[in-house]
């Protein structure tokens, strides 16, 4: 009987994930054919076609969706054993930052994971913007780090790349007017550019409803219905959900966020690096 390589189902749950073999190739450094020949490689396997042709992309076939379920836990296995045996003896600590976003999705669970395979090193959050946090890491007071991606730097061992999306309150806007009006955190924030790029390509009228320098701030804007927001999914909890298709807001661009590990780090952080690496765009929800 043939196994079920771990890095085939990487790709296939990539896929899944992304909803796109294109989107699945960026997500796991490989080309689209690369990807292709993988799922080639795992239909063979598992004898039976796990994409079929859906519109103008693919989707999953029966047996894709049953695969599903096993491809997470065989890599949630997969992990603890790699920590688990990496971990044993590591002591020492480890200084992470991160947005607030990986914080409140995907990033607890993993912490707790590393934590069971490494308890005798000590974990050191701090949850910030990114731009703070890049400087941090630069002086040497972080080890790893996840911000959002402007250009690719030398430190980076991980890109994850996720949707960014419209959001609102689930009670919709406190008032219904011509202009957009947009809750955004103060300059520089990359949400921000992408927000205002997106309505001025779009020729939408918008204004700066309210402001912040706190995702705190922005998430008590959005949720009284003052105003809409531009991020990921994983903001989309706690009374906000997405904006309607009826407000007809334009599309907008992937976020890319960099997991970055300061050089000279102790091995404990790179093996907390890698863990994110391979698994925080499956941790959080994503919808």
């Amino acid at each position: 009987m043939e196994t079920l390589d771990p890095d085939l189902l990487r790709t296939f749950l990539a896929f899944v994930d992304s909803g796109s073999l294109a989107e699945a190739a960026a997500n796991v450094g490989r080309s689209p054919s690369a990807v292709t020949a993988q799922m080639q490689r795992l239909e063979e396997v598992v004898g039976e076609p796990l994409l079929a042709p859906r519109g103008r992309g693919r989707g999953l076939t029966p047996a894709g969706e049953d695969l599903v379920g096993h491809a997470r836990r065989i890599l949630a296995v997969h992990r603890e054993a790699w920590l688990a045996l990496k971990g044993a003896r590591a002591a020492g600590r480890v200084a992470i930052g991160t947005t607030q976003d990986f914080a409140d999705s995907g990033l607890p669970d993993l912490l707790r994971a590393f934590a069971s395979s490494h308890p005798r090193v000590r974990i050191e959050l701090r949850v910030g913007r990114s731009a703070e946090l890049a400087q941090a890491l630069q002086a040497g007071s972080l080890d790893l780090a996840i911000v959002m991606r402007q250009a690719a730097v030398p430190d980076e061992v991980g890109v994850l790349r996720e949707p960014m999306i419209w959001l609102c309150s689930n009670k919709g806007l406190a008032s219904r007017q011509e202009e957009v009006p947009l809750a955004l955190l103060d300059p520089y924030c990359g949400f921000r550019e992408a927000a205002l790029a997106a309505l001025d390509a779009a020729g939408r009228p918008y204004r700066i409803a309210a402001g912040s320098a706190s995702l705190a701030g922005l998430r008590t804007a959005v949720n009284a219905g003052v105003a809409l927001t531009l991020r990921t999914p994983r903001f989309a909890h706690s009374g906000i959900v997405e904006a309607p298709r009826e407000l007809g807001l334009p599309p907008a661009p992937t976020a890319e966020f960099a997991i970055r590990l300061r050089a000279g780090a102790d091995a404990s952080a790179g093996d907390l690096a890698t863990l994110l690496g391979g698994s925080l765009a499956l941790s959080g929800p994503l919808g």
